[in-house]
């Protein structure tokens, strides 16, 4: 009900103004739709297309207006600053809190990298993945909770790297066919839930808004990081094509339009980690003992040799392992998108677009490393209360050096085939209609696997010192000689994973409009999501040695020296950096250890028994409706009230393993035998109602105040609500680990509260501030429980184990009890001894027998039971300098959380990830003939992950900052050259753990340049 009183400064009229509601439309609408086709026409008088054809009812709402397709054309100007202001246009004129990009132009958006651009936003950070934007974090909330959408649509995404997440990987898109991002962070009645953080919508050119046009590009990439690599790793050259193309006609007086895009990419790339692969043991206290790990106590033996123990309530980590990775990648990105339109009159668009994306990554490493087995050793401490080594020897002889190498190859593919109407019933009545089928699938694109290791080794390892004194941690071994020790093939492991999402989805919806000023918006959408991830990993588990050295000659063998590949990190030059690596060529040593043991089947990967498989489907029903209207008051006002209702039904089912032994292979690798493996299926269920308000304020016409309030959900990862339960297939000393999923886990559930005033002094000028609050409630906590299995037993505290004890064995040296086992009880039940390593030491399996221990297992499961609060502010300002052609970008994003990790603590913890603040500066220059950008983009501190491959311990990726430059030179009206430098700074990342001095990777990759052209026809 509208209230009505005589018209004052503060009173409220009965009528709502007709007269700034069509402002608006004109306003958005000319942005929106009118920009495309202007430019095709006269390049000189119009900007860049701003897509609006969205392929539902989500999308067209970007400006919170339908676009009235009689509103006049606006002329405006064109490139970086036409981009700057519909951008500006965009945020001004949507309903809520929205942020976006526009291209500069067809085919040119501020980025090679869609994620790239994205950071630019406020709010907005990215993980890299190759030195490359992969996923977003948006206002502290992680890349699973935020929704990505391809012209409204709900895009289904598959990722290796992390079979069970639901992100989004924008390394997968080239930028050349996207006219425009829109970022959605307060909540919205009509998109589909899943954006906590942000819904991001990523809009292509539609034919009949682009018109009769073409543009043709090339590039030539030089990527410095592949220059510094082993020649076994590198690609064959650093630089590299891009090739792109668009191409729109219409025909029948503007009733028919098509449309193609295309593009290809290749990019040679090589990426060099320092890093504690496996984590930091721990944390123990000052007085603990009889663990794995912990260092001798004041007095004990060995004792003398630790300078400034940790003591009282410290508590303190030992690290696993240390490694150097020289990794080189060869991509290959190809990208299109079919589009075809019939518009009969200017009430009803119908558009039918197929789009598709192929990624391949192909991959070759070589790794030195050494391993601790935390026997004797000599350490010094920093002080507590989270003590880290400064430095961290073992006293050892004769252990291996270990000089892996890996190749494998991965691929994914998107497809997405969509069907959208656009119908203008009456006119008080407009209608939609959008279907798309669309799936992503990544697989191996290699018979060797989508990863693998395969490791030599050289026994010959002395004392093992890791000092932590250096940007880098710096390796330093005693007595290594490979001609007493030659060099031969160890164990390995070959891994095969495999994930794809289906995504059905129709979307029915329409806007009715009630009153001159106001409209009711309403819909329902249809989604059926199927996912299915499998993975197997073949592991041989012959860490003593698989044959003899004499298998394989060492002219198969190339020395090298290390410090080389990590020219770039504090330590490199380090004269204690043990600096002798031998490198291999995989595939032929691969054929050769396969040749020498006969068992060709443990070098090849195959999911035909996976040891997962996990196949989940989700089916949702929604309806929402929205009423907008605009209010007549002193000061305009815009109100949308919405509501949501959504219904979930689960359905998860994976393949559960029978565990009927297990066998002691290697010091500290107990491998589970398995006898048998079926499908388990379990359901669960959901429904929410979510409810959305917006309100702004025109306080002047230059200036606006708004308030959005909303309820979002994002649903769990499929780990999470998987059927039945996985066991790993490796165990150590102390117990295996396994999952266990939970189908009827309810989303996450945020409320969030959006405040915000812009001041747009000018078309292409704004100073905004914005402070946002989410309360979130439904996290998934880590239910982590110790379970036995009565009927399986381990060789480890059994009667064997024992007696090696009683001969003088101490528990944490494995080594001597797996000798004293062989040399002593071979023959006896569970007890079968292999052939002596080249160091003397025994090898063979130890399997648990009846009266041995039963088995313990780690399970993880999920419940709904965490919360936490997330707030911030966002400080924007971009600003023109008149006619001058120069421009300014800044922004600047606080977030902060009740929820910090207690790097003090042991035990599982729950913690928000992702959270930093972030900031962007911008310098642009624009004339006729040149456009500059210069960028610098910072990201602080962040926690990234409450686990590292030793347990429950925090990694916290410490601060990085990015300068990138583009420049543009128009040679002619139609021909632009244009020059980009990506990382200019050399920029290095650092992750560590519970301290600074707890390194977990260090890395280093380069600078990358691009030389290319633009003509447009």
């Amino acid at each position: 009900m509208l209230y009505s009183k005589k018209k004052s400064s503060m009173e409220l009229n009965a009528t709502p103004n007709t007269h700034h509601r069509l402002i608006a439309i004109a306003v958005a609408g000319a942005c929106a739709t009118l920009m495309a086709p202007a430019f095709a026409q006269d390049a000189t008088q119009a900007a860049p297309a701003l897509a609006q054809a969205a392929a539902g009812p989500s999308a067209q709402e970007a400006a919170g207006s339908v676009a009235d397709p009689t509103a006049p054309a606006t002329v405006v100007v064109k490139g970086i600053r036409a981009s700057m202001q519909s951008t500006l246009n965009l945020k001004r004129n949507s309903d809520g809190i929205v942020d976006g990009i526009v291209a500069d132009d067809i085919g040119k958006f501020p980025d090679t990298n869609l994620a790239e651009s994205l950071q630019r936003i406020s709010g907005v950070s990215i993980d890299r993945n190759r030195g490359e934007g992969s996923q977003v974090t948006v206002r502290g909330v992680g890349p699973d909770l935020n929704m990505v959408l391809l012209n409204g649509r709900q895009m289904p995404t598959s990722n290796l790297g992390d079979l069970a997440g639901r992100a989004f990987d924008f390394s997968n898109l080239a930028s050349e066919a996207v006219s425009q991002i829109q970022v959605y962070k307060s909540s919205r009645a009509d998109t589909p839930p899943g954006g906590i953080g942000a819904t991001l919508n990523i809009m292509t050119a539609r034919p009949l808004d682009l018109g009769n046009m073409a543009s043709i590009g090339g590039k030539v990439v030089y990527d410095t990081s592949n220059d510094n690599l082993p020649q076994e790793d590198a690609a064959k050259r650093s630089y590299t094509p891009e090739v792109s193309g668009i191409y729109s006609t219409t025909w029948g007086d503007g009733k028919f339009g098509v449309s193609i895009s295309a593009s290809y990419q290749e990019r040679n790339l090589g990426v060099n980690q320092a890093q504690i692969t496996n984590g930091w043991k721990g944390p123990y206290t000052a007085t603990q003992t009889g663990v794995t790990g912990v260092i001798p106590l004041p007095g004990a033996p060995g004792s003398e040799n630790i300078t400034n123990r940790p003591d009282g309530s410290d508590v303190y980590s030992v690290p696993q392992n240390i490694s150097y990775f020289m990794r080189g990648s060869q991509r290959q990105r190809t990208n299109g998108q079919l589009t075809f339109q019939f518009r009969p009159n200017k009430d009803l668009t119908t558009t039918l677009d197929y789009t598709y994306s192929l990624n391949k990554v192909q991959t070759k490493y070589h790794e030195l490393s050494a391993w601790f087995n935390h026997g004797p050793s000599v350490s010094s401490w920093t002080d507590g209360p989270v003590a880290s080594p400064i430095f961290y020897q073992e006293n050892v002889t004769n252990q291996d050096i270990s000089m892996n190498g890996g190749d494998f190859a991965t691929k994914s593919e998107n497809k997405s085939i969509g069907f959208n109407t656009q119908w203008r019933a009456t006119p008080d009545l407009r209608l939609t209609f959008d279907a798309h089928h669309s799936t992503a699938v990544s697989q191996k694109d290699s018979p060797f696997g989508s990863n693998n290791d395969l490791a030599t080794v050289s026994f010959s390892r002395g004392n093992t010192r890791v000092n932590f004194e250096n940007e880098m941690p710096v390796l330093s071994i005693e007595g290594a000689d490979f001609n007493r020790a030659p060099m031969q093939v160890s164990g390995s492991w070959f891994q095969e994973g495999y994930q794809r999402m289906e995504i059905d989805q129709a979307q029915a919806g329409g806007r009715l409009k009630l009153w001159d000023t106001s409209e009711l918006n309403f819909g329902l959408q249809l989604t059926n999501v199927k996912n299915r991830s499998a993975f197997q990993q073949v592991q041989s588990d012959s860490w003593g040695g698989a044959t003899s050295p004499a298998d394989y000659p060492q002219s198969m063998f190339r020395p090298d020296s290390l410090s080389q590949y990590f020219d770039k990190l504090g330590g490199h030059d380090n004269p204690a950096l043990f600096q002798q690596i031998h490198l291999f060529d995989f595939a032929a040593m691969r054929q050769r250890v396969s040749d020498a043991t006969g068992k060709p089947a443990l070098y090849l990967p195959s999911l035909a028994n996976p040891d997962y498989d996990r196949r989940t489907t989700e089916k949702s029903r929604a309806l929402y409706f929205q009423l907008n209207t605009e209010w007549d008051t002193a000061m305009p006002m815009h109100t949308g009230i919405g509501v949501r209702y959504e219904k979930t039904d689960v359905l998860s089912t994976a393949l559960s393993q029978t565990v009927s032994g297990v066998n002691w292979v290697a010091q500290n690798e107990l491998p589970f035998v398995f006898s048998g493996k079926d499908f388990t299926s379990l359901t669960g269920k959901y429904h929410h109602f979510l409810p959305s308000l917006d309100w702004d304020m025109n306080v002047r016409d230059d200036f606006k105040v708004r308030a959005s309030y909303g309820w979002t959900i994002g649903r769990p990862r499929y780990d999470q609500i998987q059927g039945g339960t996985n066991i790993s297939p490796t165990g150590n000393i102390n117990y295996g680990t396994g999952t266990r999923g939970n189908p009827a886990l309810e989303p996450v559930k945020s409320k969030n509260l959006d405040l915000s005033a812009e001041w747009y002094y000018s078309p292409q000028s704004t100073v905004s501030l914005g402070l946002f609050h989410k309360s979130l409630s439904n996290y998934a906590g880590q239910s982590v429980n110790m379970e036995t299995s009565p009927n399986v037993t381990t060789p480890v505290g059994g009667a064997y184990w024992n007696a090696a004890l009683a001969s003088g064995c101490i528990n944490t040296d494995t080594t001597c009890i797996r000798n004293y086992i062989f040399r002593n009880f071979n023959g006896q039940a569970g007890v079968v001894r292999g052939a002596p390593n080249a160091l003397g030491n025994e090898t063979g399996t130890i399997s648990g027998i009846p009266g041995n221990p039963a088995v313990q297992y780690q399970i993880t499961s999920f419940v709904n039971e965490k919360s936490a609060n997330v707030k911030g502010a966002e400080v924007n300002w971009q600003h023109m300098f008149g006619t001058s052609g120069f421009g300014v970008q800044a922004n600047y994003t606080y977030v902060k959380s009740n929820l910090a990790f207690n790097n003090a603590g042991a035990g599982n913890q729950f913690a928000l990830v992702g959270l930093s603040d972030s900031a962007n500066v911008i310098g642009i220059f624009e004339n006729d003939k040149w456009s500059i950008r210069a960028a610098y983009n910072w990201r602080d501190e962040f926690l990234s992950a409450v686990t590292d491959q030793a347990g429950s311990n925090p990694q916290y990726v410490e601060p990085y900052g990015q300068v990138d430059l583009s420049i543009g030179y128009n040679l002619t009206k139609n021909l632009t050259l244009q020059f980009e430098g990506i990382n200019l700074n050399d920029e290095t990342q650092r992750v560590h753990g519970r301290t600074k001095d707890m390194v977990l990777t260090v890395t280093q990759g380069g600078p990358r340049y691009m030389l290319g052209a633009r003509y447009k026809f």
